[in-house]
Order: C-alpha cells, then structure tokens, then sequence
C-alpha cells in the first residue's frame, strides 16, 4: 500500500485541525496506508521536511496549513529530484490556494480525493531565488501577512489581518512609489500604489483579484493599481468584488511568463504571506512544477 508523509504546522488551526488530522491518520491507516505526521516548530521547516521525504520511500505528501507552509512544501519539492504530490488540507487563516482550487476541507471527502489519485499539475511562481504558490505582491498594506503574530492568527483568525491592516494605513499614507516594469506584453515605468502577480484568483480572500488568472496556463497574472485619490482607490477595492476593477483607468492587468521590476526605495516583497526580501526582482512562472491532488 502508499506511504503518506503528513507535513502538519500545529499553530495552524490549533485544536480543531488536530482532530481532523488524527482522524485522517485513522482513515488512512484502516485503509492500509503507511503514515507519520511531522509538526513543523519555525520558519524552513516544512521545507527540509518535504527535501527528506522526497528523499524517502514516501509515495505522497499531506501538507496541512495556510499558503505560507503551502510554499514551504512547494519549495521542498522544486530543490527535490523527485517531485511527490501533494494532498492539500487548509487549516491557516488565509487558504487561498486551497479555496481557488476548490479542495475538500471535510475529512472523508478529503480522504476520497487521496484515494482517487486525480493528480493534476500545477505552475508555480518565482521570484529571484524564491518561490510563490499563489501571488507575491509589493507596496500598500501589502506586508501585514507577515506582521500578524502567530498567536492573533490563531485567536482572532482572518479579523487578525483586518486589524493590522487598519494599523498599518496611517503609516503607509497611501504614498506611491516609482517602479519600471519590463516584460513582453508591458514596459513602462510609474507611480504605482501596489502591485500582485497571481497563479490563481483569489488573493487575500477577494476571489476575483485577478479575475483571467489559472494555475495551469503557464502564465502569470499581473495587477497594478497606479497612484490613486482616495476616491479611486475607494472605488477600485468596492469593483475588486465583482472582479470589474481591472477595468478601472487606474489599474493595469496582464498576462506574463517574465516580469522585471526595477525601483529606486527600498519595497519589500510579500510572497504567500511571508517577507520574501525587496526589489528589484524578476518574476516567472514556472510551468507544471507541482503536483497536487484534485476533487
């Protein structure tokens, strides 16, 4: 039978993840699965986790978390010769990827999806020597995933987020930065307020942030919203709902496989909700690099 290796970070969901774990350790193992579960404790640990057990005689890998320990498995498996799939359980306070892809959260579905084996291959995004699962975004209240401490997640969940982004505005003063962007499809430089380059939709819970974007087209989808009045700006966040704000003057949206982006100030870049350094960078998509278990 398969052996299963379980990449659980245990901060995630706290107790009401852990039993959904355990009672698919006892699904999995009736079944005749071989499993061990590994609790991540900081930052790579996931990663060099995912590095052993590809290393190993493990035939697939059970990543339970947010996009943040997504990436870190994603990661493993790109610096690994043998590239296991991945069985994704959301169990962070931002899952994304997970809800883009439309992956059970209930246990006997998510067991019935491992047991069918609908493997499907996925792209990746990456960033000088980084990778993203689901988006890497620079500028306005684009570094809260990050700021968030683990034990507000944990108690306060999404609302964790909302208010470290209420905290952040009146730091941030809405100011633009200078940014030259350079790629086939787009070559410009301006004042811009923030941009996303996405492999799915649903970015930061809106599920049409960037409304074109596939996870399988060997593209990658970018949003830029420009310099803005805070009348704009207002009216471009109330369109990102019904996904109509890439039609607003003030926002540019494309499709790329390469992506350079050059600025004098020193901006960070969030990739999947952790800090991934500063720009300048280039981003590509890296086609079909991730497999993972499907509905």
């Amino acid at each position: 039978m398969k052996n299963a290796k379980i990449i659980c970070n245990p901060s995630s969901g706290r107790q009401i993840i852990q039993r959904k774990i355990d009672y698919l350790i006892s699904l999995l193992i009736n079944e005749g699965y071989t499993v061990s579960k590994f609790n991540t404790e900081k930052k790579d640990d996931a990663m060099l986790e995912t590095i052993k057990s590809c290393n190993e005689d493990w035939d697939f890998i059970v990543a339970c978390g947010g996009d943040g320990t997504v990436n870190e498995v994603a990661k493993g498996i790109t610096k690994s010769q043998r590239k296991l799939p991945v069985a994704i359980l959301s169990a962070g306070t931002v899952n994304d990827f997970a809800n883009h892809m439309g992956l059970p959260k209930n246990m006997d579905e998510f067991f019935q999806m491992i047991k069918n084996e609908n493997i499907k291959d996925v792209d990746l995004g990456k960033v000088n020597d980084e990778y993203f699962v689901n988006v890497a975004a620079s500028g306005l209240l684009t570094n809260v995933g990050y700021q968030v401490q683990p034990e507000a997640k944990a108690l306060l969940g999404r609302m964790a987020y909302y208010i470290e982004g209420i905290r952040e505005i009146p730091k941030q003063k809405f100011e633009p930065f200078r940014v030259c962007f350079e790629s086939e499809e787009y070559t410009k430089e301006e004042d811009i307020l923030l941009f996303l380059i996405s492999n799915s939709a649903s970015i930061g819970g809106f599920k049409r942030l960037a409304p074109d974007a596939s996870v399988s087209d060997g593209y990658l989808d970018v949003v830029i919203i420009r310099k803005s009045e805070v009348g704009d700006l207002a009216q471009i966040f109330i369109n990102i709902f019904k996904g109509e704000h890439v039609h607003h003057p003030n926002v540019k949206y494309f499709k790329t496989k390469k992506l350079k982006v050059h600025t004098e100030e020193e901006i960070t870049i969030d990739i999947d909700g952790e800090y991934g350094g500063v720009l300048p960078a280039v981003f590509e998509v890296i086609s079909n690099q991730f497999k993972i278990f499907v509905p």
